[in-house]
C-alpha cells in the first residue's frame, strides 16, 4: 500500500482552514488594494534555537506538501467564512479556486539548521502566499521541535533503539505527526498504530500492568502473553516484585525470552540486577528495554548500564522542554507592481526587540573547514560564490504548483545521520552552549 495516496489522517474538508483570520482579511484587503498580485517571497526561519540546542533539525516537509496539495477552499469552508461575514463576496470568489501555482524550495527533511536559515522558501503572489502562512508555521514548529528532540535522544542511546511511545501524552492528531518526527530524528518504531498506518513507521507493544493485574498471578499473565505471542515476545516485570518476575518469566518463556521491560524504580540499579539474574538463569539473550519518563539527560545516565532499548513518551512528544521552534513566515521581497516582469525589492521588518529580519530572497550553503567538518552557515542574497556553489542547502520541492521531492520517510531520516555526522562532535553534547555552527550573512551588491 502506498501511504501517500491515503491523503490526511483526518476527515477535514481540507486544511484551508488551518489558519489564522488575519490571512483572509489580509487577502480581501490586498485585493481591493490592487497588490494581491504582486510577485512576493516568504521565508520561514527562526531568530534562536531553543536555549542550549546546538542545532535544530528540519522535520513535517512531507506534511507540509500534503497541506499545500489539499488547500482547497470548498462549498462547506466558503459557506462558513460567507456565514460569519469574514470576508467580503469578492474575496469569496476569489477564494473558490484557489490552487497554489507558485514554488516552494527549502531544507530537504531530515537536515539541521540553525539561527537565520532559510528553512523553506515560499515564492508567488502575495495572495496565494500569504494564506499558507499558519499552516506551513504549525507543522514545521511542531514537527522540528519533537525531530530535534528525537535527535538529542537518539544521541544518548549512542545506537541503543528507542521506542516513541508519546501518543496518550498529547493530542490524538499530535501523536502521529508526533511519531512520524521521531522517526525522521532517530527512534525506530512507534507503539502508535495510526502513525504505523499513515507513514508505514515500524510498531511494537506487547502488554502493560493492567494485563498483568487482570490475572489471579503474576505467572498466569507471563504465561497467557506468552502462549498468545511466542517465547520472544517483551515481558512486563515491575508489577509487583521484579526478581521474582524475572525468575518467573524465564521459568515460563525459557531462556529464549525475547525481552524483559522494566518501568520504574532506580533505573541504572535494577537494569544490573536484572541482566545478572537472567544472565544466572541462562537467558543470556533476553534483552532489557527500559520505560519511565525518560529524556535524553535519563538516557545518557543509563550509557554504562545493560539496556538495549528505552521507550520514550511524554518528553519526547513535548519537544523535551521546547515544544515549538519558535519559526516564522516572513515577506522578504516583492515586486514592484503586479506585472510578471517587475523586478523584485528586498523588504524586512525594522522594529525593536530582536524581530528584525534580513530581507531578500536567499540562498543557504555549509562552509567545510579542511577535514570536511561543518564550520558555517552560510545565507546571502544574489549570486553563490563559487567556493559554495556545491554546498546549497535548498532544493526544489514544489515547482508552478506541482509537488517535485515528494520522498519516503527513511531517505529523510538517513539524511539525519548523515546531516548530524558532519557537524562538530560538540553537536551532539547535552551540556548548554550556543549553536555549533555560526551563521554569517553575504549581502548581494545589488538586486535580491
Amino acid at each position: 500500500m502506498n501511504t501517500a495516496d491515503l491523503g490526511l489522517p483526518v476527515d477535514v474538508p481540507s486544511t484551508a482552514l488551518f489558519t489564522d483570520q488575519y490571512e483572509l482579511t489580509m487577502l480581501q484587503a490586498a485585493l481591493k488594494a490592487g497588490t494581491a498580485g504582486r510577485r512576493s517571497v516568504f521565508e520561514v526561519f527562526t531568530r534562536r534555537l531553543p536555549e542550549g540546542r546546538r542545532y535544530g533539525v528540519v522535520a513535517g516537509t512531507g506534511r507540509v506538501l500534503d497541506a499545500v496539495e489539499n488547500f482547497r477552499f470548498d462549498p462547506g469552508v466558503l459557506g462558513f467564512l460567507r456565514e460569519r461575514a469574514i470576508v467580503d463576496d469578492e474575496t469569496l470568489d476569489w477564494l473558490a479556486s484557489y490552487r497554489f501555482s507558485g514554488d516552494i524550495w527549502g531544507y530537504p527533511e531530515g537536515e539541521v539548521y540553525f539561527p537565520g536559515s532559510p528553512i523553506m522558501r515560499v515564492e508567488g503572489s502575495f495572495a496565494e502566499c500569504v494564506l499558507l502562512e499558519t499552516v506551513i508555521l504549525s507543522i514545521l514548529n511542531h514537527d522540528s521541535a519533537i525531530a530535534a528532540a528525537a535527535s538529542r535522544m537518539a544521541s544518548a542511546a549512542g545506537g541503543r533503539p528507542l521506542i516513541e511511545m508519546g501518543a496518550r501524552r498529547t493530542h490524538e492528531l499530535a501523536a502521529v505527526a508526533a511519531s512520524r518526527a521521531a522517526y525522521v530524528g532517530g527512534f525506530a518504531t512507534t507503539s502508535d498504530l495510526a502513525a504505523g498506518f499513515r507513514y508505514g513507521i515500524p510498531t511494537v507493544g506487547t502488554s502493560a500492568h493492567a494485563f498483568t493485574l487482570l490475572h489471579d498471578a503474576e505467572r498466569d499473565a507471563f504465561r497467557a502473553q506468552v502462549d498468545s505471542l511466542g517465547a520472544g515476545t517483551t515481558l512486563l516485570v515491575d508489577t509487583y516484585d521484579v526478581a521474582e518476575a524475572v525468575r518467573t518469566a524465564v521459568e515460563v518463556a525459557g531462556p529464549g525470552l525475547g525481552a524483559v521491560r522494566i518501568d520504574s524504580g532506580d533505573l541504572l540499579l535494577v537494569a544490573h540486577r536484572v541482566r545478572q539474574q537472567l544472565d544466572e538463569l541462562g537467558a543470556t539473550g533476553t534483552r532489557i528495554v527500559v520505560t519511565s519518563d525518560l529524556d535524553e539527560y535519563a538516557i545518557a545516565s543509563l550509557a554504562a548500564a545493560p539496556v538495549d532499548a528505552y521507550g520514550v513518551g511524554t518528553q519526547l512528544v513535548t519537544g523535551s522542554g521546547h515544544p515549538t521552534c519558535s519559526m516564522v513566515y516572513k515577506l522578504v521581497a516583492r515586486a514592484e507592481s503586479a506585472d510578471p516582469k517587475a523586478p523584485l525589492v528586498a523588504v524586512a521588518k525594522r522594529s525593536t526587540g530582536g524581530k528584525t529580519s534580513v530581507g531578500g530572497r536567499k540562498w543557504a550553503a555549509r562552509r567545510l573547514d579542511s577535514y570536511g567538518v561543518a564550520e558555517a552557515e552560510v545565507v546571502g542574497t544574489g549570486a553563490v560564490p563559487d567556493g559554495l556553489a556545491g554546498r546549497q542547502l535548498l532544493v526544489e520541492l514544489v515547482r508552478g504548483g506541482e509537488v517535485v521531492a515528494r520522498e519516503s520517510l527513511d531517505v529523510a531520516r538517513d539524511r539525519h545521520v548523515a546531516a548530524k555526522a558532519g557537524l562538530p562532535l560538540s553537536a551532539t553534547q547535552l551540556s548548554r552552549g550556543e549553536p555549533v555552527l555560526p551563521t554569517e550573512y553575504v549581502q548581494a551588491r545589488s538586486g535580491t
